[in-house]
């Protein structure tokens, strides 16, 4: 497959700058960070980039985890062979923000009850770790069948953002659920995130520097479907669709969106996100792969976690991170 990985005009950048500087000053210092386990090599899954063609470039950004037909990823384990021979064939998919598949005449909101959206069967690129470019297709796009029944609820419209890309056969036999650097996912979060726990993410598509962040949860101010969460420094526009681990490991967001006029970002809840899939989507019910080995988010140590402030979060006003 072949892909001109021009970043797309429709990204929104620096909208951290000013608005939301007070308030990450509020979070405290990170420290300094430390060396981390060095990037891994080939391979599809977690952190990976995916380019959705638009006019003139690609939309760009990132995988969160592995996912697979309901049932199929019961028991794998890391001895049973590769993870191609475990899954039924066609039915491994990588998740991502349904805003990712947003159409070229999309406007600047995070609303997936009207902004304008590729439709499912999109042929994507997926950059794997060593640079290959693997093809995948759009199987689910939670605006796409939001605007198909004509959702109007503004907690599904704004924080039902999720995706599921069906992996090509070259792509699906070098697929990895393993998170680089912390491992897991050990499962997933189907409870919610409390404020303070502590929060993890794989972000490496950005000049950042690690791409392995840590920070804290509120919990869920704004309904359900959505998480707010802190890390330093916060997600930004290439990030979107990248994967979250609370602090056992589990897998329990999807990047969303820059919530202002904070530094936070919104993480739409996963577990949400798959019930919707499966009572209204194309594909039915899907379960997250798990990673083939344990959370040790020790082994990246990054310094400090950001501090929760006292004071109660403001009015937010989510944003697209594109």
């Amino acid at each position: 497959m072949s892909l001109h990985l021009r970043p797309s005009v429709r990204r929104i950048a620096g909208l951290t700058a000013a608005a939301g500087l007070a308030f990450a000053a509020a979070l405290g210092s990170a420290g300094p960070a430390v060396a981390a386990p060095e990037r891994p090599g080939a391979g599809i899954g977690p952190g990976v980039q995916i380019a959705t063609p638009v006019a003139g470039g690609a939309e760009l950004c990132t995988a969160n985890f592995l996912y697979t037909a309901a049932g199929a990823a019961d028991g794998l384990r890391d001895d049973e062979g590769p993870l191609r021979e475990r899954v039924p064939a066609g039915k491994l998919y990588l998740g991502t923000a349904a805003h990712c598949m947003a159409a070229q005449s999309a406007r600047s909101s995070i609303d997936g009850c009207v902004e304008p959206v590729q439709p499912h069967g999109t042929e994507v690129g997926i950059v794997g770790r060593d640079g290959t470019v693997h093809a995948g297709r759009v199987a689910y796009n939670s605006w796409v069948v939001m605007q198909e029944r004509g959702e109007s609820d503004p907690r599904l419209c704004l924080y039902n953002d999720f995706a599921l890309i069906e992996l090509g056969p070259a792509a699906a036999a070098v697929a990895d659920p393993t998170v680089p650097g912390f491992g897991g996912p050990v499962g997933l979060n189907a409870g919610g995130t409390a404020s303070g726990e502590r929060v993890y993410s794989y972000q490496p598509n950005q000049l950042a520097p690690t791409p392995f962040k840590q920070g804290v949860s509120f919990g869920r101010p704004e309904g359900p479907r959505t998480h707010v969460v802190a890390t330093l420094p916060p997600g930004v526009p290439g990030d979107s669709g990248s994967g979250y681990l609370d602090e056992q490991g589990r897998a329990f967001g999807v990047l969303s969106s820059l919530m202002l006029p904070t530094a936070t970002n919104g993480v739409t809840d996963i577990a949400q996100a798959l019930g919707y899939a499966a009572a209204y989507g194309p594909v039915g019910p899907v379960d997250l792969v798990p990673g083939t080995t344990g959370f040790t988010p020790d082994r990246t140590p990054l310094g400090e976690f950001p501090a929760v402030p006292e004071r109660p979060l403001p009015d937010l006003t989510p944003v697209p991170l594109r």
